[in-house]
């Protein structure tokens, strides 16, 4: 098949949509399918990268809508830009974004009459906090759009349970198919972590704590912090390594508690070593979908001590990979112990491991190209 995927971020922009949609690129290609990517340009962006199409962008247009700072704002294309794309002979269209992106991906396919799927990523009531709007306009412009568009697309899919809540809360009663994030479950088994805990100063028999990810208000990053305040009472020696940036880094590194250390970003190549160098990965957030960090720490064995959300129920067998717990510090702090515990840890590791088979990228890349082979026959039936 020829792929085309539409998408409002992509690498080298750091999140977890640009990351899945790189992976899953990647896993079609190696399934013999040609896979074409529509972007938005970004200034750190390689010289050449076979089968990416930049469409141009603004970072200006970004900081008005609240993007997060290494996330453009794709701006459309014009006639003669669209005329130089390859979308005519395309196969299928997939997009993430019901915004500018969905709809050019509703164009293009009138150009080729390839069926669209969506993939619903983000819960997008949980970021209007970032629109210079309030909350209740964005709301009642937001929900009735998202529902609209699902409506218009050929197959919906979601990551996670909390995504196809959230389409139903928006008014969509179709059909959705979950359809987890991949991870290249490859590079995390060969990973260890030795090299990252002699960087930053954690001893081999340290425990070690790790929380990875964008760092913003609606990651609860404060009551993860005091969670870990709380339990490092009882363990004096832990440590947590906060890995990552946004704009919640500098007020919460300025009254870091005792123990902790901000890393700041890191290199996408380096995420299998820093998780592997974890003995438990915290989240205290609950607005998740089903987040690439939490699928990764898995795979590089390391249990998740998560605060209850549909994303952590989707990814967490209590007991078996890790804990959730209600999300108060007292609650997490009590999880982080119990599995910390050196007569629980070992197994909750090899069971973090097994737990990570099911989202490794050729069956993921494979069960995608199944719903867009699905999404053709459909369209030619119509």
């Amino acid at each position: 098949m020829r792929v085309g995927i539409v998408t409002a971020t992509y690498l080298p922009s750091r999140n977890g949509v640009a990351t899945s949609t790189a992976l899953f690129a990647r896993g079609l290609r190696d399934l013999g399918h040609e896979v074409r990517i529509f972007a938005p340009r970004h200034p750190q962006m390689p010289p050449r990268e076979d089968g990416v199409y930049r469409l141009n962008s603004s970072f200006a247009g970004a900081r008005a809508l609240g993007a997060p700072a290494d996330y453009p704002v794709m701006l459309a294309p014009g006639p003669l830009l669209t005329s130089r794309l390859p979308l005519r002979d395309l196969d299928v269209l997939h997009t993430m974004h019901p915004f500018l992106a969905g709809q050019l991906a509703l164009r293009w396919s009138r150009l080729s009459g390839a069926p669209v799927v969506y993939t619903a990523h983000t819960q997008y009531d949980q970021y209007l906090h970032y629109a210079p709007m309030p909350g209740r306009v964005g709301r009642a412009v937001l929900r009735p759009h998202v529902s609209a568009f699902a409506r218009r697309v050929d197959a919906v899919l979601a990551p996670g349970r909390a995504m196809v809540d959230m389409l139903r809360e928006y008014g969509f009663a179709g059909r959705v198919d979950l359809l987890p994030n991949p991870v290249d479950l490859a590079s995390f088994r060969a990973a260890t972590g030795a090299a990252f805990r002699a960087e930053f100063h954690v001893g081999p028999d340290t425990p070690l704590v790790m929380s990875l990810g964008r760092l913003a208000p609606e990651k609860n990053l404060d009551v993860m912090l005091r969670a870990f305040t709380r339990a490092r009472a009882s363990r004096p020696d832990l440590r947590l390594l906060v890995v990552g940036d946004g704009p919640s880094r500098a007020p919460l590194q300025a009254q870091a508690p005792e123990g902790v250390t901000f890393t700041g970003p890191v290199p996408y190549a380096r995420v299998p070593e820093a998780l592997a160098a974890a003995d438990a990965f915290i989240t205290a957030s609950t607005s998740e979908v089903l987040p690439m960090s939490m699928i990764e720490a898995l795979a590089a064995g390391t249990p998740l001590v998560a605060a209850q959300s549909p994303a952590a129920l989707d990814l967490i067998e209590e007991g078996v990979n890790g804990t959730v717990r209600p999300a108060t510090p007292e609650a997490l702090a009590d999880g982080l112990l119990d599995t910390l515990h050196p007569d629980r840890l070992p197994a909750l590791q090899e069971g973090a491991r097994l737990s990570a088979a099911r989202y490794d990228l050729p069956v993921r890349a494979a069960a995608l190209a199944a719903v867009y082979e699905r999404a053709r026959q459909e369209r030619r039936r119509r």
